[in-house]
């Protein structure tokens, strides 16, 4: 058996507002769920990110809690990658010029595709990427 996409991705936040107003307003995702204190859940494309208050979601599920989801976080900054052609990357780069994001990173990968990297409110590295980067 082998899986057949990734269907969700997790960042870990230290400011859930911030993360919920720049994944929002600055890069544009569909919110579909909020725990206040906990997550804020975005739909993208045909997945979702996930994004945590580390601290909450170490707290282990109550015995009698109805999700029974495992605690789970990570401390430091994390990554993600959104695809994107090479027109949007050119497009993402003036969109987050203009709100004084940062580009920390722009470059042609060896084998082909440009990436672009800038930090989100919480320091996680958050990548624009041809998907010709790892040949798909």
């Amino acid at each position: 058996m082998i899986p057949s996409a990734i269907l969700e991705s997790a960042l870990y936040v230290t400011d859930l507002h911030a993360a919920e107003a720049f994944y929002s307003d600055v890069i544009g995702l569909d919110l579909i769920a909020k725990v206040e204190g906990r997550h804020v859940f975005f739909r993208c494309g045909t997945g979702v990110l996930l994004l945590f208050n580390a601290e909450a979601t170490k707290i282990p599920p109550a015995p009698d809690a109805r999700l029974k989801v495992p605690a789970h976080g990570t401390v430091g900054e994390g990554h993600l990658c959104f695809a994107a052609s090479a027109d949007e990357i050119a497009g993402w780069r003036k969109h987050l010029a203009a709100r004084n994001i940062a580009i920390e990173s722009d470059f042609e990968w060896p084998q082909g595709g440009r990436s672009i990297y800038f930090r989100d409110p919480s320091g996680n590295s958050i990548e624009f990427a041809e998907p010709r980067i790892w040949g798909l």
